[in-house]
Formats: structure tokens, C-alpha cells, sequence
């Protein structure tokens, strides 16, 4: 089973390259993230004639999630994070899909910090990191997948003395990725490249030819998941393409459940 994160940014005006990963790369499932268009304009028909289903939680002109599904539709759990009604920010969507709960997470850049975008974006992590619980405590296999707005550590950019004032890679924010990664979830990609380097966004072309990236695109695996694990990686030459998203999708496969 394939299963992908991919922040399009504009599934509209990307839909040509989305498309073309979509029949290239063929997932099972993919989780989408800034797609910037109202629920009314997602490109569900084109979607559907590609093979695939989907739910969406959008949002016109800015964040908005979705989840596609090759074959059967997903059927939506969740829309929204709990903890707080005026939150109007379409960045969270879940639904069961083949077996799993799968995520779609787009958690809030918080530039400039400090500031309340920063605030926000602490806040909001505090709110997936209580629900990540509940989803630990289920006991369901679960699959948490989007563009995080973290860098984890500084082996997950090409320079971090360069970006040290981002809010990506505030101590608060990293401080805030290591206690969800407390509750047992298993960062997939980190798990089969413990120390390579791995790049999932690249702020514009130069910096794409020079590789030089950050990996904030990350799928997170409920350990049970763990021992189905058995490749994770990157489509980095999709960055490289013409008109793309600034991020890369990202993707892990995982065996089929062992007969009881």
C-alpha cells in the first residue's frame, strides 16, 4: 500500500503536475495539503476521471487539505482539529481509507516570529498533539501526513545557521515535534535513512538546482505500522518540473497485513 503527502500549493493551478504524478506515481492514497480553493472549485471530476476519490476540507485562496483515494472513496472522520470552535483555518482532515485512519495535516508556518502567527501556529501544534493522543489511544493504525512546518533537526536543512530565525526551526517548534513524536509515532522516513540527506521543499528554483532544502513533508506511523514499513522516499524531480508546487511529494509503501 502507497500512501503520500503532497502540499501542492494551489491544487488548481497545479492540477496539471498533480495529474502527472498522480498517473506516474499511483498511490493508494494521497493527502494533500494548501489547496487554496473553496470547497465549491475543488477539481473532484478530473480527480475521479484519474481514478481516484476524495474529501476535502477547503479554504478560497489559502490552506485547505484534502484526501484522495485510488479506487474507493475515503470515508471523512474528521474536519478540523478539536480545542477550539473559532478556529476558521482549514488545515486537519482525517478519514478511514483501505483499513487506516489517515491524517492530512497542514500545520501553520508561523512567520514572522514572533508575533501571533507565531503564537497561532504553537497553539495549534498543542491542539494536534492532544488529538494525536486520542488517536494513540484508539488503537487503530494511523497515518499522520502533511507538510508539518518543522525542521526537525538541523540534518533536515542544507543550512540552519541561514534560516535560525524561522519559525521552523524555533526551539518551541521543534520542542513542540519531539513530545507528538513522544507518544510512540514513527517519523517513516527517518526510519529507513536514519542519516541521509533527505529534502522535501525548496524555496525556489536556484535553491532546487543547488539542493538546497528543507524536509518538513513527513508521514508519522502508529507503531503497529512499523514492521509493514518498507520504503520511503521522495519525488524530488517533480520539484523540477515545469510550474510546480515548491514542495516535492512524498511517499512510503507499506506490506500487506500479515494473515491472522
Amino acid at each position: 500500500m502507497k500512501i503520500a503527502t503532497f502540499n501542492v500549493n494551489g491544487v488548481n493551478g497545479r492540477l496539471p503536475r498533480l495529474l502527472e504524478w498522480l498517473a506516474e506515481s499511483r498511490p493508494d492514497v494521497a493527502c494533500l495539503q494548501e489547496i487554496k480553493t473553496d470547497d465549491t472549485k475543488f477539481p473532484a471530476k478530473p480527480l475521479e476521471a484519474a481514478g481516484y476519490r476524495a474529501v476535502w476540507h477547503g479554504q478560497r485562496s489559502h490552506h485547505g487539505v484534502a484526501i484522495l483515494a485510488l479506487g474507493e472513496p475515503p470515508l471523512e472522520i474528521r474536519r478540523g482539529l478539536p480545542g477550539d470552535d473559532s478556529d476558521g483555518q482549514t488545515r486537519y482532515l482525517e478519514a478511514d481509507v483501505q483499513g487506516l485512519r489517515v491524517a492530512s495535516i497542514y500545520l501553520p508556518n508561523g512567520n514572522p516570529q514572533p508575533g501571533p502567527k507565531f503564537d497561532y501556529k504553537l497553539a495549534w501544534f498543542e491542539r494536534l498533539i492532544r488529538h494525536a493522543q486520542t488517536l494513540r489511544d484508539s488503537g487503530r493504525p494511523v497515518v499522520l501526513a502533511g507538510d508539518f512546518n518543522v525542521v526537525p533537526t538541523n540534518a533536515d536543512i542544507y543550512n540552519a545557521g541561514t534560516w535560525r530565525f524561522d519559525a521552523v526551526l524555533q526551539p518551541q517548534t521543534r520542542q513542540a515535534w519531539q513530545r507528538l513524536l513522544a507518544q510512540g509515532w514513527v517519523d517513516a522516513t527517518r526510519h529507513l535513512h536514519p542519516t541521509e540527506r533527505v529534502y522535501t521543499f525548496w524555496v525556489n528554483a536556484d535553491a532546487f538546482r543547488r539542493n538546497a532544502g528543507f524536509r518538513m513533508d513527513l508521514l508519522l506511523l502508529s507503531p503497529d505500522l512499523v514492521d509493514r514499513l518498507t520504503a520511503a522516499e521522495v519525488d524530488a524531480g517533480h520539484r523540477g518540473r515545469e510550474k510546480p508546487s515548491d514542495h516535492a511529494p512524498v511517499w512510503i509503501n507499506l506490506a500487506p497485513r500479515p494473515l491472522a
